[in-house]
């Protein structure tokens, strides 16, 4: 069967009993990984590794003995209930032995668990689990995390739904982090909150999100925006010592500046401007980023555009200049604009 999302989603949260198998695919290795583990927790419940009633089969091994996955499937464990045979990374070589054991799979044979990468739609593996009566196929996309997924995560990690600005930050969060990155996250997270019973605030996401060069940049960025020259030398030693490249930090200022513009120059007024930035702010970033747009204001915040239009010119172009040193020299020039 060729399962919808929303059927999809019902079948890896409460797989039904007594079918032969499912088919987990997609292009993002972690996310079709995530979603075979949640899937398995709820098949077998707890202590299913301790008590041998998952079985894992290399893709390999299948493909040598066109009976191992069959033989797997029928096997009896010591200990009673649900089992479950997974094989991953199955491919076209595999496909053979997988359909014949869905062909012979009976009642209270193991369920069979395939995963795979991204598969065409003429796939011999895909389509013969779509066309199987019984067994599931489900593709796995690049999406962002719903918000169904965000609440599942924080549920798992023991963790309440929060409240309006805490989940519109983990929401921002999920779309920046893969979904592997976002578990561990959360699950910091909790521990972060263990025994504080306030409810989650955009500072405990802040406090726990993975320090990456990107942080680092708008760290620099937030330094030069509020005028504070005397910081951008060490953290842009920082910067350098990561591998951040003068054109990409050039970029990054330059989308931060006009960000910036964009709210200044809002006739609503700078609070309004910040409401409509696409993709949205949340938290104390949109506080920082709504006093350094009402501090600039439009017509300095277009004078800085036009400075970093021509720093970017300068470092494309072949001078000998060093181009750090350049973009050195446009930052404290920017943030020496700010103090006026």
């Amino acid at each position: 069967m060729k399962l919808n999302a929303r059927d999809a989603a019902q079948w890896l949260a409460a797989p039904p009993p007594g079918r032969p198998g499912t088919l987990i695919y997609g292009a993002d290795a972690m996310r079709v990984a995530l979603k075979r583990q949640g899937m398995i927790a709820q098949l077998l419940g707890p202590g299913a590794e301790e008590e041998m009633r998952l079985t894992r089969l290399p893709a390999g091994e299948v493909r040598g003995d066109k009976a191992a996955l069959s033989d797997a499937m029928r096997a009896t464990g010591f200990f009673p209930g649900p089992r479950a045979v997974l094989v991953e990374d199955a491919g076209a070589l595999h496909v053979e032995a997988i359909l014949a054991a869905l062909a012979d799979w009976q009642e209270g044979d193991a369920h069979v668990v395939v995963t795979a990468g991204a598969l065409k739609p003429t796939s011999p593996l895909r389509k013969g689990f779509e066309k199987h009566p019984a067994a599931a196929a489900i593709a796995v996309y690049d999406d962002p995390m719903s918000r169904a997924e965000i609440e599942k995560t924080l549920a798992d990690a023991g963790l309440p739904p929060p409240g309006g600005d805490a989940m519109a930050a983990l929401s921002a969060l999920a779309q920046a982090l893969d979904p592997g990155d976002f578990r561990q996250t959360v699950e910091k997270l909790a521990l972060y909150k263990l025994g504080d019973p306030k409810p989650l605030t955009p500072e405990d996401i802040s406090a726990c999100t993975p320090r990456t060069g990107e942080a680092a940049l708008d760290d620099i960025l937030a330094v030069v925006a509020e005028a504070r020259a005397q910081e951008i030398g060490p953290l842009l030693r920082r910067l350098t010592a990561q591998g951040v490249q003068p054109v990409a930090l050039c970029i990054g200022a330059t989308r931060h500046f006009r960000q910036l513009y964009t709210a200044a120059a809002d006739p609503g007024g700078a609070g309004a401007g910040i409401g409509r930035l696409r993709p949205p702010v949340y938290g104390p970033r949109r506080d920082a980023m709504l006093r350094q747009a009402q501090s600039w204001g439009a017509v300095k915040l277009e004078q800085a555009l036009h400075l970093l239009t021509d720093t970017d010119l300068a470092l494309r172009s072949a001078a000998r200049a060093p181009q750090m040193a350049v973009m050195e020299r446009t930052l404290i020039r920017l943030a020496m604009m700010g103090r006026r």
